[in-house]
């Protein structure tokens, strides 16, 4: 039964359908017999509909002998009912703006120059009959056992929902950054996602907030306009405002009048209340329930003031939103704190191969087997704008792969000041693109800003909780703060992470190399002698005797982190003279345990000075120094060196 009230559905589609398109020809044959004489708009339907009309005929001959399975006969009748909505909608236009049969000479090219001046505001129904016209024919042109399945998919991708066409501005980017169509390289999966998530049609009923979060750098914003290339259609319009903060924001709002007002050209609010009563028209606009096919896009909205996010310089977005809940709204962020929002979670570039594409699409060079490229893209670790920053400054050079690589290694501070950044990033370069997050974590919790500056002195990856916490004389008031509790080292945690600063791994937190890069480079332009002093504090205590049980698995952990205290700037610039011998005989011991026997070398050294200036040469911590000094010059095979010692420890 189900099954022959579905095959009487589809005949009597079917028919309407050709009913329906028969009236649009015979429209335009009253209007003109010569093709050359209808409008461009309305030249495909003489084409078009005929063949539309034939497909539907076999289509109808088929669904009377049963020869179609029930999943096909329901993808069929949706497509078809679709498509009998846009033929309408064409059927309506044509009456309104082709003569009738008597209209005379002069009517008729009044009528044609008319249909001209509207042809835009048809062609998105055009197009959506060309499209199911496409499905239908793929449907007679295939055999397959799953042709229901693969209708339905390529239905899915027509944009049907309605589209209220008195309210169409199409897509209006404003000051918008200038993206090239090759500039976003992978993000197919998340681009996949915003077309399930923002279009009308994938939740028709109520509004649809999504915010793309990530740390600075990621392309947040070049996704949101990709996805704007790819599904424009969609919408019946499409605005961008700026969101850094709220005057930019009300500016960007208070333009918007111009364009769906027809205002005067000049954009610029005359006063406060003047911007105030253009944003809320604005707002009205977006409320109308007959106006609910449009997306509007907030670009950096990065300082938000939330409940629970105390911000002295951030806004409550939301304010600004439509009065009525309706829309697609997608937000571009580093908080990961927009509760009211779906979130489209924006990572690094995963795989070497996406890394090298953005390189030799920034650098216009070819990257393939070329060694020096790849070690460049692994330095950069996925990070789109460090790529991108890498491929524009090459791009403007005779330099090499090798030469930048040694340039942002050695020379990183030189580089910030003399490197353009990409133009499709605006102002926000590598250098400085994280600048803005620390401003507004130092002024939400101080405690986290400085963690994050004596994150410099650690390795990146595998922070955890018990490596904070180290008792310390004369510790600053921050450090008391901050390690007086695990909830209050946790709050401080949770602010980095708020911001896209900090990652939550699975067994500890983690940095972005380029972002680790800057901590050392930017925010401790000069070395913080108190924070190395923590830092050596932190990693020494956390060093494991071999009488312990399981101690390589401890020592093995801490090691990155002890070698990060040997990067070059570091160690030309720290006073080991204040560091605590005990720290300086512990180091030493971790790095003649691993084979880093002239690092170990000069820690020994270290840590015996400090023990004769504190105790004597012949205190039992200088002696031990010593013995351990003649091991380490013994296992290295200088023989002399390491009976001196022994003799002196007898």
């Amino acid at each position: 039964m189900a099954e022959a009230i579905a095959i009487v559905g589809l005949v009597a589609s079917i028919a309407t359908l050709i009913d329906l398109s028969a009236r649009v020809l015979s429209r335009q044959r009253d209007f003109a017999s010569d093709i050359s004489n209808v409008p461009q708009s309305f030249r495909s339907l003489w084409t078009q509909l005929p063949l539309l009309t034939e497909t539907l005929k076999h289509i109808q001959s088929q669904a009377r002998t049963r020869q179609l399975p029930d999943d096909v006969t329901r993808a069929l009748k949706a497509v078809i009912d679709s498509t009998s909505e846009q033929v309408s909608i064409v059927q309506t236009y044509l009456s309104q703006v082709l003569p009738c049969d008597d209209a005379s000479k002069l009517e008729r090219t009044l009528k044609v120059l008319k249909s001209l001046a509207k042809e835009d505001k048809i062609q998105e129904a055009l197009e959506k009959i060309n499209k199911s016209n496409n499905v239908l024919i793929l449907h007679q042109t295939t055999r397959h056992v799953d042709t229901g399945d693969r209708i339905l998919e390529e239905f899915s991708k027509l944009s049907v929902a309605r589209v209220a066409s008195s309210k169409s501005y199409g897509v209006c980017l404003g000051q918008a950054p200038q993206v090239a169509t090759n500039a976003l390289i992978g993000r197919t999966s998340e681009l996949q996602q915003l077309r399930d998530w923002l279009p009308p049609n994938s939740q028709p009923d109520g509004q649809r907030i999504i915010s793309i979060a990530g740390m600075g750098g990621m392309g947040k914003t070049q996704l949101s306009l990709a996805h704007v290339r790819d599904c424009a259609d969609h919408y019946s319009s499409v605005f961008w405002v700026n969101a850094k903060d709220e005057t930019s924001l009300r500016q960007s709002m208070a333009a918007l009048s111009v364009i769906i007002f027809h205002e005067s050209a000049n954009p610029v609010a005359t006063s406060t209340d003047d911007e105030k009563v253009k944003v809320d028209k604005v707002r009205q606009w977006l409320s109308d329930s007959q106006n609910d096919q449009w997306l509007l896009i907030f670009d950096n909205y990065d300082d938000p003031r939330l409940p629970g996010v105390d911000s002295f310089t951030g806004y409550d977005i939301r304010t600004y939103f439509p009065y009525r809940a309706q829309g697609s709204i997608l937000i571009t962020t580093r908080s990961r704190q927009l509760l009211f929002a779906k979130q489209l979670l924006l990572k690094k570039l995963e795989g070497i191969e996406q890394s090298l594409a953005v390189l030799a699409t920034r650098s216009g060079r070819a990257v393939n087997g070329d060694a020096s490229a790849t070690k460049l893209a692994l330095r950069l670790d996925g990070l789109p704008l460090a790529l991108a920053t890498a491929g524009a400054y090459l791009n403007q050079s005779a330099d090499s792969f090798d030469d930048y690589l040694e340039l942002y290694n050695n020379s990183w501070s030189e580089l910030s000041q003399h490197s353009r950044g990409p133009v499709d990033y605006e102002e926000r370069i590598l250098y400085s693109t994280w600048n803005v997050s620390y401003q507004q974590v130092r002024g939400q919790d101080p405690v986290a800003a400085e963690l994050l500056k004596l994150i410099a002195y650690l390795d990146n990856q595998d922070l955890w909780y018990g490596l904070f916490q180290q008792e310390l004389d004369d510790a600053p008031v921050w450090w008391v703060e901050m390690t007086k509790s695990r909830v209050r080292f946790n709050q401080a945690i949770s602010t980095l992470h708020g911001y896209s600063l900090l990652e939550i791994g699975e067994s500890g937190y983690n940095l972005h190399t380029c972002e680790h890069d800057w901590t050392l480079e930017y925010l401790n332009h000069e070395i913080d002698q108190e924070k190395c002093r923590i830092a050596v504090r932190c990693v020494a205590a956390n060093v494991s005797w071999e009488s312990e049980a399981e101690y390589w698995v401890r020592n093995r952990r801490i090691l990155p982190h002890a070698r990060r205290l040997q990067h070059f700037q570091i160690t030309a610039a720290v006073g080991w003279a204040g560091i605590e011998s005990d720290d300086l005989f512990r180091f030493a011991y971790l790095y003649m345990q691993n084979d880093m026997n002239s690092e170990a070398e000069k820690m020994y050294r270290r840590a015996l000075d400090g023990y004769e200036k504190a105790w004597g040469p012949d205190h039992t911590s200088t002696l031990d120094t010593v013995n351990n000094l003649a091991n380490l010059y013994k296992d290295q095979g200088k023989h002399g060196e390491a009976e001196k010692m022994y003799r002196r420890a007898l």
